[in-house]
């Protein structure tokens, strides 16, 4: 039975421009030492600058792997939730019905093309963003759709999930680090411990 083997990662540190900042850049180059170990096949991209620096790095330790844009991984809002939990009510100030349907219609479009196996063999990076990643966990572990809320996720940690046919889905690993010195542990939403 052939599985595809997802290997998600959220892009590396970037500034309020979207561009990798040094930082990011030595968390990528430390995630590509640790990828470069597995037989990777693909490394996909979402469009966004902070996305493609962090794939383009990546494949300098990946050389036998495609590196190629896949739209679906692109940053978006995946669900608002009907009802509203109140630590993220002001988060969601001014999402407009026509803003939820098109996160609907993107999440998707996200998990019709990676959440589901492959026909053959395949290990596959997915370099995306926080919500993406914890749609995709969400998806994985059959989880109702506004649990995405609660999924942290680090830049350049490693989730990740392997699909096979007749199977549900096997999270294998979620938001791991351990390829990072801890001071490049973060998850960019707020001040706290770094794990």
């Amino acid at each position: 039975m052939a599985t595809r083997h997802l290997y998600v990662v959220r892009h590396g540190a970037a500034d309020p421009f979207g561009e990798l900042t040094s930082t990011g850049e030595q968390q990528t180059h430390l995630l590509g030492e640790r990828l470069a170990r597995l037989p990777i096949d693909t490394v996909w991209h979402s469009p966004l600058a902070r996305a493609v620096s962090t794939a383009r790095i990546l494949g300098e330790h990946l050389p036998n792997a495609t590196v190629a844009e896949a739209a679906e991984l692109v940053d978006h809002v995946p669900h608002v939730p009907e009802e509203m939990p109140a630590a993220w009510a002001g988060f969601f100030d001014g999402f407009d019905a026509a803003e939820a349907a098109t996160g609907a219609r993107l999440s998707q479009a996200l998990v019709e093309r990676f959440a589901r196996p492959a026909e053959t063999e395949s290990h596959e990076v997915l370099v995306t963003h926080a919500y993406q990643v914890a749609w995709l966990v969400r998806d994985a572990l059959g989880a109702p759709p506004a649990r995405w809320l609660a999924m942290s996720c680090g830049n350049t940690a490693l989730t990740v999930i392997q699909q096979r046919t007749g199977t549900p889905p096997t999270l294998v690993l979620y938001n791991d680090m351990s390829h990072l010195p801890e001071e490049l542990r973060w998850t960019g939403f707020g001040q706290g411990p770094r794990p």
